[in-house]
């Protein structure tokens, strides 16, 4: 029996719920939060700029933490930091992007949370920008659904969460060039897993942390070409998914 805490799948183009469970439930996002961090930037952000790597990002010292491996000094352009954190997910992009936009990570948080009030999403509460787990950081399906679904008004951000993978080009602090290929965390996208039939993955954000599980946010399309965002969030394994 495969079991997740929360689901929600939403047809975009005819504005209609196609099935919910637990949507209201307060659960954790774990590095589905990165899409928040993303909406925040590029709202502020700017593509031409050119960010350098802080002590803080290249230090996170949680086991397991995935990271993109940017050492204290590296200058990387914004837009290579965006495709590292939502293709590859990785944690040291999130504090790097936090402290771009506003000089630090908790300071970023506050905006993040202005930023998903403005869309209704009021059962949200973040505290980092890159889903590691914190028990004052969590949100619920519907709020995840909300987000997601004001990014897809970014043609940017779809085209970042299409690719199976991403080559990060960046200059080290020594002032060599350094190019690096990150797989997306998508197992559809990688052809890890087969979508079902007559659907068509577009891509999205996963998550996985102990306490939130296995969690994922996806844009796909059916047969008539029909969108749809599905979620799922706390199952049991990646398999599960």
């Amino acid at each position: 029996v495969m079991t997740s805490s929360a689901s929600l799948i939403f047809n975009r183009t005819k504005n209609e719920i196609v099935y919910a469970n637990n949507i209201y439930e307060r659960l954790y996002p774990a590095s589905i939060t990165k899409i928040v961090t993303a909406l925040v930037a590029l709202k502020e952000g700017n593509a031409s700029d050119e960010i350098e790597i802080s002590h803080t990002a290249s230090h996170i010292t949680e086991v397991g933490a995935k990271l993109c491996g940017f050492n204290e000094g590296d200058k990387v352009s914004f837009t290579t930091l965006l495709n590292s954190l939502l293709i590859y997910s990785g944690n040291d992009a999130g504090i790097a992007m936090a402290e771009y936009i506003a000089g630090s990570e908790e300071k970023f948080s506050e905006r993040m949370n202005e930023e998903v009030r403005k869309l209704g999403a009021t059962h949200s509460h973040f505290v980092n920008s890159h889903g590691l787990h914190d028990e004052n950081h969590y949100t619920t399906a519907y709020d995840i659904y909300l987000i997601f679904n004001e990014l897809l008004n970014y043609d940017e951000f779809k085209a970042i969460i299409d690719q199976g993978s991403y080559k990060a080009e960046y200059t080290n602090a020594s002032g060599q060039q350094v190019a690096k290929i990150f797989p997306n965390t998508n197992q559809y996208l990688i052809g890890a897993t087969n979508a079902p039939e007559d659907v068509t993955v577009l891509g999205g954000k996963t998550g996985t942390t102990n306490a939130a599980g296995s969690c994922l946010v996806l844009l796909s399309t059916d047969e008539n070409g029909d969108e749809y965002i599905s979620l799922v969030l706390n199952a049991a394994s990646k398999a599960d998914l």
